[in-house]
């Protein structure tokens, strides 16, 4: 049976944009207090003041009260912070509030944005929408079955070209560029998050759920400064996911 997401793969899925609207392109902006620039909101960091006047990251941006989002990585942010330029940008973003901010935020936040995609990924292994091990997942992605395919950033090439290669053929796409994405996460790391052994490669068998990964994973790439396509890590997904309202 024809899988109904093979009408709109692309020739190489993994760095280019969806037919139509982008995820990028579909998410309202906001600017960054520090470049000015506009960008996506699923790429900025917003900050919000805790009730001691620390400025502290709100990783899933859903913090009550006044907030002020950056679009740096976290070099950038360190630097900004030295010089002075922070304090004074969120000093005209919260309109003069008695602000205190931490010599470690960079630091702050990048362990922030992490726990959010770990924390949505143990809560999608919960759910069931996660395949866990090499050989389930590539029955899964021959069946069709999968929507997301990830790695841990020391998973090396072999593991990943194959469960690729898996997931080509279920998606009718052989001799296409679909693939996984790596994640900023080795499998030590994945292994904690998700409480198993030795996790090197995951995916979802979910277009919702993939969706929902995507949204802590892109900021946490955009911070990281990583060379993936930010914008287009649902592309590491099915291309029916609806991303309005990341």
């Amino acid at each position: 049976m024809r899988n109904p997401h093979n009408d709109t793969l692309s020739s190489d899925r993994i760095g280019s944009k969806p037919a139509g609207t982008s995820a990028k392109e579909a998410q309202p902006e906001r600017k960054c207090v520090l470049t000015g620039r506009h960008d996506a909101r699923g790429e900025l960091v917003r900050l919000a003041i805790s009730p001691t006047g620390d400025v502290l990251p709100d990783a899933l941006a859903r913090a009550p009260g006044r907030g002020a989002w950056i679009g740096v990585g976290e070099t950038e942010l360190a630097t900004a912070i030295a010089n002075g330029k922070l304090r004074g940008a969120l000093a005209r973003a919260f309109k003069g509030a008695s602000l205190s901010i931490p010599a470690d935020l960079p630091e702050r936040t990048r362990a922030a944005l992490t726990r959010a995609l770990t924390d949505r990924l143990g809560i999608e292994l919960r759910a069931g929408n996660m395949l866990l091990g090499t050989e389930k997942i590539a029955q899964g992605a021959r069946a069709g079955a999968v929507k997301w395919l990830a790695h841990a950033s020391d998973a090396g090439t072999d593991g990943p070209n194959k469960l690729a290669q898996a997931w080509r053929v279920g998606e009718e796409a052989e001799g296409t560029g679909l693939k996984g994405i790596i994640l900023p996460l080795d499998r030590a790391a994945l292994s904690v998050a998700l409480g198993r052994d030795n996790v090197v490669h995951l995916a979802l068998v979910d277009a919702a759920a993939a969706q929902r990964v995507a949204v802590p994973l892109r900021r946490l790439l955009h911070f990281l400064g990583s060379e993936q396509d930010t914008a287009d890590v649902a592309s590491a997904a099915c291309e029916d996911i609806d991303t309005k309202g990341i």
